[in-house]
């Protein structure tokens, strides 16, 4: 198996997310495709990504609507890999998006935590 191909984010709402990812944390909406009934087949990825993507899928009933933003129990679940923390980190403060904590440094790169409009914790991090 040559790569991941993309992975199941479950949303409030497509607008709203698209919006938070392509304004905020400056990913490009790959694909919009409506499936008929409200639903949508929604493809984001960083810019000049040639892999995993990030499908956005609205949450279809309460059990789906209670894991919104908590989606892993709490833990950093997405890891979002940059060639230029400093450069990212600034854009994305500037932008709105919600750092837990200041840059770390740690063994295999420098880090921080954020949130992304639901609550889900990710990581931007640069790797040694």
């Amino acid at each position: 198996m040559p790569h991941l191909g993309l992975v199941t984010l479950v949303v409030r709402d497509y607008d709203e997310a698209i919006a938070f990812y392509v304004d905020a944390v400056g990913f490009e909406l790959r694909e919009d495709t409506p499936l008929g009934d409200g639903k949508r087949w929604v493809v984001l990825a960083p810019p000049g990504s040639r892999e995993t993507a990030l499908l956005l899928a609205r949450a279809d009933g309460p059990g789906q609507e209670a894991r919104v933003g908590d989606q892993t129990g709490g833990r950093v679940g997405l890891f979002l890999n940059t060639d230029d923390f400093e450069r990212d980190h600034a854009r994305m403060r500037a932008a709105g998006v919600r750092f837990e904590e200041p840059p770390r440094h740690e063994p295999y790169g420098t880090v921080a935590v954020f949130q992304d409009l639901y609550g889900n914790r990710w990581d931007l991090i640069e790797l040694r």
